[in-house]
């Protein structure tokens, strides 16, 4: 299928290998498929789920297998292990009152974490393109997956954290692999900014989520759950919103899904923060007329972020699916953990975040008992 890169403030176009990050305006880039030469989601299905037998690399990759819908590479140029191989478990809704709940377990992913489905498609992409080294920001999840893809690719990873917050766990994943990692002062928000300075100044390939082929990868977890599920999608899909690359990703999705034939209605989307670190969820209190960063201080460190590079995106996918935002105290947030542990879904508070903000939701009513 035919794909551009298109600026989602202005709607400026350009080709799909063109090396770079934003608009001229300054906005935020997709890839947008051509829908007019698209094949029907009754062939769509047909070849996905053909590919389940395969013992290719590339279809048993929980990304790849979706590659009409993802990215058209080469399958010798494609960076996998394979990720994206995860399981959906079933919960007992019996407590929210529900008629069914299910949980999406993405730390089953080769490094740990769903940036893996995003690391495979942008490091493909980079290393298709010509990079000579890959960068980042990040609190912990995005170091430990560039530097595993980067390792893989044969490509110099560099990665920026901000002083003392980072996950300690990721961060020695991404030294074991060979990031070459620096830390400084400030918050993740710093470490990003120059992250994009040092990109433009060197010709480095930055794989954070504003780069729009992360977001390509993310949006396999919407499509792997609707196979899984047997090709349907519950009524809500909550997700923790920190960087928002898996809401804009999760939006997109189901968009295309719908667009596609998939879906004859739309899933509603969650998004849930942390209270001190919580600007999408005071912006949303707005009606999203109004936005300001804020110094994030929470537990969940992998949604610690004050200023979300993919906000403007993340907006379209509330305003699509007629999404809501919440946010949650860090002690709700450890009480959804150690209710999770318990049932042996062992998962970072950042994870955690979307049962304690599932549990607001049923309380005031935005969930219905028996969905």
């Amino acid at each position: 299928m035919k794909r551009r890169l298109q600026c989602v403030a202005c709607g400026a176009t350009y080709p799909l290998d063109e090396p770079r990050l934003r608009c001229t305006c300054g906005g935020l880039l997709d890839v947008q498929i051509e829908m007019d030469d698209a094949p029907s989601a009754r062939d769509l299905t047909r070849t996905f789920l053909d590919r389940l037998s395969s013992y290719a690399p590339v279809d048993l990759s929980g990304v790849w297998r979706y590659r009409e819908l993802v990215l058209d590479l080469p399958p010798e140029e494609i960076v996998t292990f394979p990720e994206g191989r995860t399981n959906l478990y079933a919960l007992d809704p019996g407590p929210l009152g529900l008629a069914a709940l299910w949980v999406k377990h993405e730390g089953e992913n080769p490094t740990g974490s769903f940036k893996d489905r995003g690391m495979t498609v942008a490091v493909s992409q980079a290393r298709h393109r010509g990079a000579r080294a890959l960068i980042c920001a990040s609190t912990g999840n995005t170091s430990a997956s560039l530097a595993a893809y980067g390792a893989r690719a044969h490509l110099p990873v560099f990665v920026l954290i901000p002083e003392g917050k980072i996950a300690q766990g990721k961060l020695a994943q991404a030294l074991a692999y060979g990031a070459h990692t620096l830390q400084i002062e400030g918050s993740f928000d710093d470490a990003m900014r120059t992250v994009e300075q040092l990109a433009s100044h060197h010709g480095l390939a930055v794989v954070n989520s504003l780069n729009p082929f992360r977001i390509e990868g993310q949006k396999t977890i919407i499509l792997d759950s609707y196979f899984q599920l047997g090709q349907m999608l519950p009524d809500w899909i909550v997700v923790p919103g920190g960087n928002l690359g898996n809401t804009s990703a999760f939006g997109k999705a189901l968009v295309e899904m719908s667009a596609l034939g998939f879906l004859d209605h739309l899933p509603r989307l969650a998004v849930i923060q942390a209270e001190g670190a919580s600007p999408f969820a005071r912006a949303a209190q707005t009606g999203f007329r109004f936005f300001a960063p804020v110094q994030p201080e929470t537990i969940a460190t992998a949604i610690r972020i004050g200023n979300p590079v993919s906000y403007e995106k993340a907006v379209r996918a509330i305003h699509a699916t007629r999404g809501v935002v919440v946010s949650v105290s860090d002690i709700e947030i450890l009480q959804a953990k150690h209710d999770l542990d318990s049932q042996a879904m062992g998962c970072e508070p950042a994870s955690a975040a979307t049962l304690a903000g599932l549990r607001h939701l049923v309380e005031s009513g935005m969930v219905q008992h028996g969905q």
